[in-house]
């Protein structure tokens, strides 16, 4: 799905429901039921979404609306999904270090 969005900070909620084609009732649901949604909230309420919030909703949005996924089918793939990038980021450190020491070996010899 292509989102119709100008590069920005933040993004009100009625700019993300319009890019996605839903209701903004939806995207408060979907704020209350998933926690990789989190929305800065001004004091009178108003919610400013991030770049981050609008690709969370995206793969959201994807699981529910275009996979026809449940809501708790979503949760556990979106669970799974973190677990194996917490893996990736774990394995990309282990060999940022291994690179790190082969570049020290490399300038000693």
């Amino acid at each position: 799905m292509e989102l119709d969005l100008p590069e920005k900070r933040y993004y009100t909620i009625g700019e993300v429901a319009k890019a996605f084609e839903v209701n903004t009732s939806l995207l408060r649901y979907w704020e209350k039921e998933f926690k990789e949604i989190q929305p800065k909230k001004k004091t009178s309420g108003v919610r400013k979404y991030t770049p981050q919030d609008v690709q969370n909703i995206k793969l959201i949005y994807h699981l529910l609306k275009e996979k026809g996924m449940t809501i708790e089918g979503a949760k556990n793939q979106l669970k799974d999904f973190k677990s194996s990038e917490e893996n990736k980021m774990d394995v990309l450190k282990k060999l940022e270090r291994i690179k790190k020491e082969l570049e020290n070996l490399r300038d000693n010899l």
